[in-house]
């Protein structure tokens, strides 16, 4: 299950949608995933200690901007990291153009170069899985915020665990009615490497469409996983370790490596 890939059967995860994708009634888009809901809004002291916190924003096909989904400044102020799946369906045809989108953090755009995409993805890959459902891109300029620290390799070991964790959603959810929302929650499984030698963490945070990129942190605040996908979306059924979680790719393998090689090179890799 820990390549569970994004083109599986009808019980697999999807990638987060935009709201605007959402095509779900009102009473749904606002369900929760469980039965409890702990989310609230960030506030002023939240972006301060969750640095690098940003916002995909993507234009429609009539040009209007919409946002897309969280992302985040980290090691350098021109890197970005958020989900391969903005740009690339379950089988990684185009589904947007860099071009279309910007990054938005404290307030203020910033364009990315077009041609500096970095999907997780091996070559010759034919699906997108949770475990490299990853990308980096670069700004055509440095941001005027204080990047995420670039981060360690999570010492969690694989299996059953019970790590509370803090799910950090600068862009919202489609089923909470905040702009954005932090959640205490806990990673419960982390399953065994898979794409790239990175592992799936299996947690019971609330998630909802447009919630792709939130970035899960351990109690000492450091990022350790990028949240990918949820099952059964808006269901507010009860989690279940097998059937109903949310899973996150760990900040691991190839992404720490890719990520690590940009910061040597100064942001220009």
């Amino acid at each position: 299950m820990a390549g569970l890939a994004l083109a599986g059967v009808a019980r697999a995860e999807q990638p987060q949608a935009t709201r605007s994708q959402d095509r779900a009634g009102p009473s749904r888009r606002l369900a929760a995933l469980y039965p409890q809901d702990g989310r609230r809004d960030l506030t002023g002291g939240d972006f301060d200690r969750f640095r690098g916190a940003g916002i995909l924003w993507c234009r429609s096909r009539d040009g209007v901007p919409q946002k897309a989904a969280a992302a985040w400044l980290i090691g350098d102020p021109s890197t970005v990291v958020l989900n391969a799946h903005n740009f690339r369906d379950r089988r990684l045809a185009v589904t947007r153009s860099v071009a279309d989108c910007y990054f938005q953090i404290g307030g203020r755009n910033y364009d990315f170069e077009p041609d500096s995409l970095v999907l997780g993805t091996a070559p010759g890959a034919d699906g997108l899985h949770i475990t490299d459902d990853w990308a980096i891109l670069r700004l055509t300029r440095p941001a005027e915020a204080v990047p995420q620290p670039l981060p360690d390799p999570p010492d969690l070991p694989i299996g059953d665990i019970a790590l509370p964790v803090t799910m950090v959603s600068p862009a919202g959810h489609g089923n909470y009615r905040g702009p954005n929302s932090l959640e205490r929650c806990a990673i419960r499984r982390i399953d065994q490497p898979s794409e790239d030698a990175i592992r799936r963490a299996r947690h019971d945070c609330n998630d909802g469409y447009g919630g792709s990129g939130s970035g899960l942190f351990d109690e000492a605040g450091r990022l350790i996983a990028l949240q990918s996908a949820s099952l059964a979306m808006n269901s507010r059924s009860r989690f279940d370790i097998e059937f109903h979680y949310g899973s996150a790719l760990l900040f691991e393998g190839g992404l720490l490596a890719a990520l690590r090689g940009r910061a040597e090179a100064g942001g220009r890799r």
